[in-house]
């Protein structure tokens, strides 16, 4: 019989990622259930829909009888957990949603998993495994002097959003520890590449380039962020599913820390040889904008235990993973406005930015 996989957040950015990944590297059938809230499109997906190989469900992660009734049906060995609002901004913002959806639903996912995980005979029970989709921002901000962090180092989130990612990776750990549920904790740096929702930095960037719009960059553009192109992020879980242990937590990273002004001047040198502007350079739109609150100075991850344990690397540089992603937009710049052309778009960047004066 082939494996059948449970995602859950499917449509997002690398949701939607990872089941093309995976149903192009392995055999079998995926059910996403996803909510399908602004960060979510359904186009993202658009290609799988005649393939027979995937289902997408529509439906929340705080649904417990419709989890449980997906588990019940569907028989899954695998859960992936996506599911998650991850927008550092509109956790600031809006932080219950935050707690519902990223603190609350992991548990409700995570409590169905483990009745239905109960339930299974010997051989599937064994081989059953819950996969949890972290950051690195529940660690905190590291200094600059600092090594990048392994997994035992403690967690210390400063936003609402990364302290929600930590608090449900605090439930993983106690149920792998209290019932046994095979459950296992990835944490990956930025993740980037096609299908990323443009309220995100590096396609946020290429549409107002594109627009002749200001490229906003929170302060002084310095902060440290560490790049991962997000196929090689879909390679590195699947490892993870099939060869890591349960109960471990796995850091995902190519090791590519840039600062936010080098990635967005990175992005405009490409901007100005694919498309140029009639006037100047895409870098003379870079407007320095007010910092967020409490934004972290750097993050940063050491990938050795999932290289030693598992032999993952990263297949694409910074620069190689960019290109690839500049290209993608610039071919596929109908996706991108259709959500920025979105109501529900628009109000969020009135919301955001309108407070942000120009330094």
């Amino acid at each position: 019989m082939e494996p059948v996989i449970i995602v859950v957040g499917g449509a997002g950015f690398i949701g939607s990622n990872f089941i093309r990944t995976w149903l192009q590297e392995r055999p079998g059938s995926i059910v996403s259930i996803d909510k399908r809230t602004y960060a979510a499109a359904t186009d993202n997906l658009e290609e799988l829909k005649d393939g027979g190989r995937h289902r997408l469900v529509h439906g929340d992660i705080c649904d417990r009888a419709l989890i449980g009734e997906m588990l019940r049906k569907y028989r899954p060995g695998i859960v992936v957990n996506f599911a998650a609002e991850t927008h550092v901004d509109r956790s600031i913002h809006f932080p219950q949603e935050f707690i519902q959806a990223n603190v609350v639903g992991a548990f409700i996912l995570l409590d169905e998993a483990r009745l239905y995980w109960e339930g299974l005979p010997g051989a599937s029970k064994d081989g059953f495994r819950f996969l949890q989709v972290s950051t690195d921002e529940v660690y905190g901000s590291l200094p600059i002097t600092e090594p990048p962090c392994d997994e035992h180092q403690a967690t210390a989130p400063n936003s609402p959003y990364a302290a929600s990612k930590a608090a449900a990776d605090q439930f993983i750990r106690a149920f792998h520890r209290t019932y046994g549920v095979p459950a296992q904790i990835a944490r990956c740096s930025n993740n980037y590449g096609p299908y990323q929702h443009p309220e995100k930095l590096i396609p946020l960037m290429i549409l107002s380039a594109i627009r002749e719009q200001p490229l906003p960059i929170y302060g002084d553009g310095e902060q440290i962020r560490d790049w991962l192109y997000v196929r090689d992020h879909c390679l590195a879980l699947m490892k993870i599913i099939e060869a890591g242990r349960p109960g471990e937590v796995y850091n995902i990273s190519a090791r590519a820390e840039r600062t936010n002004l080098q990635v967005v001047n990175a992005m405009c040198a490409m901007l100005d040889g694919a498309r140029p502007r009639k006037t100047g350079a895409y870098a003379d739109l870079i407007t320095h904008v007010t910092d967020r609150p409490a934004h972290d100075r750097r993050y940063a991850l050491d990938a050795g235990k999932l290289t030693q344990e598992l032999g993952w690397r990263a297949t694409e540089s910074f620069e190689s993973g960019l290109e690839k992603t500049v290209r993608w937009y610039l071919e596929h710049m109908e996706w991108v406005t259709a959500v920025a052309d979105g109501l529900a778009y628009k109000e969020w960047q009135a919301v955001n930015y309108a407070q942000r004066r120009s330094q």
